[in-house]
């Protein structure tokens, strides 16, 4: 399973790729509205720190205005993925890149149906959002469990990746990895939970502990 980072902050985008650990970039509006300054900047510099693919999202709710900004978007890098929501001229948007060769990430589903049309529409990642299904009482993980179902069935070529979005914590990321999903997106505070447990550390500082008292006998000794 990929591993994207959700957000706009260039440090942590150069702090987990120097990991080794992001295969692509998410972004959206508010999400760079939260990191502040000029969106064009931040844009220009996570199309060049990473390689793989990187959302970016348009703004407008009409058909014309998501061609216009996608096309803009495109212009960043070859690694762009155009994102438009799911809406009937999202869809629409979907289908015109597509058959241009232009990747789409369609975001907001929060269905199977809305998931199976904008696989429909070509789109190259599908983007359900767990989370928020989770805030109001639905199961997050059913929702991928029936998406991945329908996409693996025998009877279909769909090649459309589903992309886990609204990751609030660790858990979700291994679920997730379960069911099969092609892409997991999350935000820098989740990654970093991912790699710490409390056992890792105490075998650590007991190891370091350990090492010091045979130092201690040994001054001149090293690994």
């Amino acid at each position: 399973m990929k591993i994207f980072l959700d957000t706009a902050n260039l440090e942590s985008i150069r702090k987990f790729n120097d990991m080794g650990l992001l295969d692509g970039i998410t972004t959206n509006p508010s999400l760079m509205f939260k990191e502040g300054g000029n969106p064009k900047d931040a844009m220009e510099e996570i199309t060049k720190i990473i390689k793989g693919d990187v959302s970016l999202e348009v703004v407008s709710t009409e058909y014309s205005g998501m061609m216009e900004e996608g096309k803009r978007l495109r212009q960043y890098g070859e690694n762009v993925v155009v994102k438009v929501p799911m809406t009937p001229d999202g869809l629409k948007a979907c289908k015109s890149f597509s058959s241009e060769g232009i990747p789409v990430n369609v975001t907001l589903i929060f269905s199977a149906n809305q998931a199976l049309l904008a696989a429909k529409a070509g789109a190259k990642y599908v983007s359900p959002f767990i989370g928020r299904l989770d805030d109001i009482g639905q199961d997050g993980m059913k929702l991928i469990e029936d998406i991945r179902k329908i996409f693996d069935h025998k009877h279909y070529e769909i090649k459309t990746q589903i992309l886990v979005a609204s990751v609030r914590h660790p858990v979700h990321v291994v679920d997730a990895a379960k069911i099969g999903a092609d892409v997991v997106t999350l935000p820098p505070a989740v990654l970093d939970k991912m790699m710490l447990h409390p056992l890792t550390k105490i075998g650590l500082d007991n190891f370091l502990a350990d090492w010091d008292k045979l130092k201690s006998g040994n001054p001149d000794i090293q690994i």
